[in-house]
Formats: C-alpha cells, structure tokens, sequence
C-alpha cells in the first residue's frame, strides 16, 4: 500500500530542485486554479502537471490518489449542484432540488480547482524532505512553531494510515465482519476511529517528550545541509515567472 503524502525516494528533476523553488510553484500554480474559471485551462493544467509527474518519475504515485480524488470530486460537485442553483434548469430531484446548468458549471470548475491543488501539493510533498521543508521555511522567516504544527500534520496523515489499516486487519482477522457494500464501510468506521484516535493521542504525548529531548524550546538549529538554489532552480523559477505573466495578460484581457 503506498501511504498519502508520504516522501517517495528518487533523482527525478523535481526531486533536484530546492524547496523553495517548488514552493514558489505550488503558490503559482495554485493562484492561476484559484483565479481563473476557465474549464479548458484548468484541464490543461492538471494535463501538464500529470506530465511534470511522468517526467519527474512521480506518476504512479500521483495516479494511485485519483480514485480518492474522483471520489471527492463526485461529492463536491454534488454539494455545489444542490446549493448553489443557477441558471437553467434541466432536472429536478423528488420535484424539490432542482439541477441547473449554473450550479453544474460551478461544481466541475471547483472539482478542476481541487484536482490542481491537490496534484501541485502532491508533486511538492512527495519529492521534499521534511527536513528540507523546515529548514526552507526557517530562512522564509516562518515562526518555527507554525513550520512544527505543519510538518507534524504532514507526517501524521500517512502515520494514520498505516496505523488506521492494521486497526482493520486486526479486527477482521478477529472474525469481526462489517459486511459489504456501502453500509460495511460504513459500520467499519466506528471500530476503527475509536482506537486510532487514543492511539493519536498515546502517540501526540511521546512526540512531546521526544520534542522536549531534542531542545525544541533552546530554538538553536543545527541542519544537516543546506539545500541552495541551483542552474535548474534559476531556469525554473524564469519560467514560472512568465507563466505567471502570461497568465495576468490573458487574465486581464479575458482570455483565460
């Protein structure tokens, strides 16, 4: 099983780069999804970030989260098309909610915006080293408890993951049968939320032990390395820039 936003060990180009390079990318790529409404740019944007993870050998790790980001996708749309009604209206649910072509259109524009967001941070964490992370951020000026709460919850959801489907395979290999289909899943939740939240909390106490251990609060620093920016962190950070440009002309001109 390959756990979510866990750091995947390669020598692709983006694992090259320095943090602060791909952080100045998620930024970017991030503000363009969030800005423009565009249906075609938007697919053209996740296109291109599947090939940056082709090409920085990251593809199957990123394809492997497009079932949970389908899923999402489905639940979001469905969301926004009940709430946010608008436009024509082509079908009505029990003769009460109806679906129009306003609340559709906005519902797969905010699925696309997730699709990328989701995609850019899953390039970001799988090819960065949380200590490259936190040292990144230090030198960005970033109050080092906010990078510590940060990093933490970025190590804990694959942590939780692990853990959560041993809870399950323990029960299950103690004749516990939740039963099929959409209500199994749902009445295996209970059983294992319970245990992996007082583990969360067994495991959020010996984190603060070890923080102490470690001199947290000294606020001294000794990194392993130093990761500075490079030739290929130049070309990319140039190309970024005129990404970026481009996008405001086309914005502004409406374009895009």
């Amino acid at each position: 099983m390959t756990e979510i936003l866990q750091y995947v060990q390669r020598d692709g180009f983006f694992h090259r780069l320095a943090p602060l390079t791909k952080i100045l990318f998620v930024i970017i790529v991030g503000t363009m999804s969030i800005v423009s409404t565009s249906i075609p740019f938007l697919v053209s944007v996740i296109i291109a970030l599947l090939i940056i993870a082709f090409i920085a050998g990251l593809h199957r790790e990123v394809l492997r989260q497009f079932f949970l980001i389908a899923v999402m996708s489905v639940i979001l749309i469905v969301i926004t098309v009940i709430t946010l009604p608008g436009g024509t209206t082509f079908f009505v649910i029990g003769g009460i909610i109806p679906i129009t072509t306003g609340g559709l259109l906005i519902g797969i524009i905010m699925t696309l915006r997730f699709a990328v967001l989701i995609t850019a941070i899953q390039l970001f964490v799988l090819s960065t080293q949380p200590r490259d992370l936190v040292h990144t951020l230090e030198r960005m000026k970033v109050p080092v408890d906010y990078t510590l709460m940060f990093v933490i919850a970025l190590r804990f959801i694959p942590t939780l993951q692990i853990e959560g489907l041993r809870i399950h395979e323990a029960q299950l290999s103690r004749g516990y049968n939740p039963g099929s289909g959409v209500g199994g899943k749902i009445r295996s939740i209970a059983p294992v939320m319970v245990p992996l939240v007082s583990n969360s909390l067994a495991r959020s106490n010996v984190l603060g032990l070890t923080i102490d251990l470690r001199g947290y609060r000294t606020k001294v620093r000794t990194p392993i390395r130093e990761r500075h920016l490079n030739g290929l962190d130049y070309a990319v950070i140039v190309m970024l820039v005129v990404v970026a440009m481009a996008f405001t002309y086309s914005t502004f001109n409406g374009l895009v």
